[in-house]
């Protein structure tokens, strides 16, 4: 039997870098409206997340406009370090 996935909501500030990484592998062009999630927490405050996997977890991402710059700033630097178009010859 499988073993169920834990589930955390998690704020942008928060963000590890394998959070960060599963979020642009699955939104590489980012999140639009239909991504988002919206459910009230335990205070009844309406709460809009976006959702990703590992392999043991669900994360709920917390949306907002600093999420957004947070994942093109860490795209950005995976395309510094991986530059996109090498040409590799046999």
């Amino acid at each position: 039997m499988k073993k169920p996935l834990q589930r955390k909501i998690v704020d942008y500030k928060k963000l590890t870098e394998e959070i960060l990484a599963l979020l642009v592998a699955r939104y590489p062009e980012g999140y639009t409206d239909s991504d988002v999630i919206t459910f009230p927490n335990s205070k009844g405050e309406i709460i809009e997340a976006v959702e990703v996997c590992s392999e043991d977890t669900k994360y709920l991402v917390k949306v907002s406009k600093r999420l957004a710059n947070s994942m093109q700033e860490y795209e950005e630097s995976l395309e510094e370090v991986l530059p996109a178009n090498e040409n590799f010859e046999d």
